[in-house]
């Protein structure tokens, strides 16, 4: 299944460098590292989306998460949800080969580490179905890494003086607060009061 996901990211590698070279004229004048993290960085668009809608689905409009539901929290799975985490092990898997593929252009050994324990967690809950909910939780977290990329596209494009910079940031302010603050609040909240569960 995991092999099925792995050809999936460099498809979208592709896509980007074909997308990027037909519409942004900065682009063709990126060096041969621009490039490659410019299309890196579409990859991790994509799947962040993604697992992003996921999770906030799963974790806030699914009932496969609901106190109303007998049984620990922590022990909760479905096919979607495994379905759901085994996307992200593709990427993961995608993301670390292209890290020590043009290794250190898109990140040194933090990039490997991160990757590699978020890898292993997530590997962890999609085998033994066990504490899905928090991945689930920290994977929401994912959704600013749009903002980050769009950031980094601006900047690269020469277009750090623009409204478009600015309305990003701004954006990447609330959803950093959304997403990697109030969103952990919640989660240590949620473990303190299903306590006996995890």
């Amino acid at each position: 299944f995991l092999g099925y996901k792995f050809p999936f990211g460099l498809q979208v590698y592709d896509i980007t460098h074909l997308v990027s070279s037909f519409f942004y004229k900065c682009y063709a004048s990126l060096t041969k590292a621009q490039k490659l993290e410019w299309n890196n960085r579409g990859i991790s668009t994509v799947h962040a989306i993604f697992i992003t809608f996921m999770s906030v689905y799963l974790v806030f409009f699914s009932d496969l998460y609901s106190d109303k539901l007998d049984g620990p929290v922590t022990f909760r799975s479905s096919n979607l949800s495994n379905i759901t985490l085994a996307v992200s092990v593709g990427y993961f898997i995608t993301d670390i080969a292209m890290i020590f593929w043009v290794y250190p252009s898109l990140g040194g050994m933090e990039y490997v580490l991160h990757h590699f324990l978020s890898l292993v967690s997530i590997v962890y809950s999609v085998n033994s179905g066990e504490g899905q909910l928090y991945t689930y939780m920290v994977l929401i977290s994912e959704g600013t890494t749009p903002g980050i990329n769009l950031r980094w596209y601006l900047d690269t494009a020469g277009l750090k003086r623009s409204k478009a910079y600015v309305v990003n940031g701004s954006f990447m302010v609330v959803a950093w607060l959304v997403a990697r603050i109030i969103l952990f609040i919640y989660l240590f909240y949620h473990i303190y009061f299903h306590y006996d569960d995890v």
